[in-house]
């Protein structure tokens, strides 16, 4: 086989190939050391791209437990004032027709509050993964012996 049919070297083949081989040992030994660089420079901008975007997410992942934590703490001064909002209502209003619509409004408050606070840390805990793909593997997953 001649050099262009040969199948492409990585950047280790190629430098072990050149320190065996003295014809093309400078050559290759050359290429070798470039592309284990190129190789390394690629690969620790890698990882500094995911540590800055795990470090964006945690970011994220704390504003919105803050933001969590507020609608909590509106949604039990909502809860521990209803009482007496209740009792000023009745006191203001003798009519039972009321009573019930306060305390449904209330609860839709409520509820609204923590479901705002779930799909926001939703949203922020979901960001960073990718949804898995419906279609099924391209490549066997088990090995032929």
């Amino acid at each position: 086989m001649n050099a262009t049919a040969q199948s492409r070297l990585t950047p280790r083949q190629r430098l072990s190939r050149g320190l065996t081989y003295s014809a093309l040992g400078p050559v290759d030994v050359t290429r070798g050391l470039v592309g284990l660089g190129v190789d390394s420079a690629q690969s620790t901008a890698s990882q500094l791209r995911r540590r800055y975007r795990q470090g964006r997410l945690a970011r994220d992942i704390a504003a919105a437990q803050e933001t969590l934590a507020q609608e909590l703490a509106a949604a039990q001064d909502v809860v521990t004032n209803l009482p007496q909002a209740l009792q000023s209502a009745r006191k203001s209003r003798r009519r039972r027709g009321k009573r019930p619509l306060l305390i449904v409004g209330a609860a839709v408050v409520v509820l609204a509050g923590g479901a705002a606070a779930f799909s926001i840390v939703r949203r922020s805990v979901n960001r960073g993964t990718p949804e898995p793909s419906p279609r099924p593997p391209s490549v066997d997953v088990q090995p032929r012996p």
